[in-house]
């Protein structure tokens, strides 16, 4: 009999199945297997993120239980809740000068992150959509700031900036804030604009829209998750930033009214107490210092991922 088969009354040949190259045979079935290791890796995988999940929010809460607890109640029981929700840690922390540790760290960012940003976004603008002689040069030349670490350019770095008089000023820490920045921030502007669409870009072009109107106008409202997410990587890196503001804003007077940034007020802070320790009041402080930076990220967690999901697909 020919090997054929009906289908609402016509013949059709029959169409093998698939067969294995070599010998014919068709091919085991992987379906079962290929799902249970699916399923073994995401239980490891899940598992794995939870572990690390606690590792991190445990001491967060360790913390701030601490904050409202006296000296007695962090010794004898670290975990336990407060038997009174006292907020005099806060009080006194703010008093020994954290206030003006956090004003002076709110007065370098205020200026810092508006310029990384504003200079890494149309350096990786150019770089990306313009073609000129040097272009991956200074592209690289970028990039490879990143690799370097601080520590190998605190000795000349602080002499530099001596020089330039600005030792134990906003603006000598302002200007290292933006260099140490700008590298990641062209890296990671440079890629998300390239996933953006030339045909708007062209449009403009055509209709005689100017450079600066292009990149103001055009580009930098369609790049705003790429902006925002670099964006927040800067202010968590200079808001937590410390060897940098302890090479170049040495302390002049203790806890009195400096241009000290929050980082070294915590040093000070425990510093400060000496072997007495007053856990409560440091427990306070940190939590001052770690809060602002927990709202900023939960507040702009979607962005955040949005902008960084676009930056690595085009």
């Amino acid at each position: 009999m020919s090997n054929t088969r009906t289908i609402d009354g016509v013949a059709k040949d029959a169409v093998p199945g698939p067969r294995d190259a070599k010998n014919g045979a068709r091919p085991q079935g992987t379906g079962a297997s290929g799902d249970s290791e699916g399923k073994v890796l995401n239980v490891f995988s899940h598992g794995f993120l939870i572990l690390w999940s606690v590792m991190i929010v445990l001491p967060l809460i360790w913390l701030l239980l601490g904050s409202f607890k006296t000296d007695t109640e962090i010794g004898s029981s670290a975990w336990s809740w407060p038997s009174n929700w006292n907020f005099d840690a806060f009080g006194r922390a703010w008093d020994k000068g954290i206030g003006d540790y956090f004003a002076n760290t709110l007065i370098v960012l205020a200026f810092s992150i508006p310029l990384t940003m504003l200079l890494g976004a149309m350096a990786a603008y150019v770089l990306a959509r313009y073609e000129f002689p040097g272009n991956r040069f200074f592209y690289y030349f970028f990039v490879a700031g990143a690799m370097f670490p601080v520590y190998l350019g605190l000795v000349p770095l602080y002499f530099l900036i001596d020089m330039l008089g600005m030792l134990n000023t906003y603006q000598g820490l302002i200007l290292v804030y933006v260099a140490y920045s700008l590298p990641f921030t062209v890296f990671f502007m440079h890629a998300f604009f390239r996933t953006l669409p030339t045909a708007i870009h062209e449009a403009a072009v055509i209709d005689g829209a100017s450079h600066t109107r292009i990149f103001f106008q055009v580009m930098v409202p369609m790049a705003k998750p790429g902006l925002l997410s670099v964006g927040i990587f800067n202010i968590l890196g200079q808001w937590n930033q410390y060897i940098l503001p302890m090479t170049l804003m040495q302390q002049q007077s203790g806890f009195d009214k400096d241009r000290s940034v929050l980082t070294q007020g915590l040093v000070l802070l425990n510093q400060q107490q000496g072997y007495e320790g007053d856990l409560p009041v440091i427990f306070a402080g940190m939590t001052i210092a770690m809060l602002p930076v927990i709202v900023v990220y939960l507040s702009f967690q979607r962005q955040v991922q949005s902008g960084l999901t676009a930056g690595t697909l085009k």
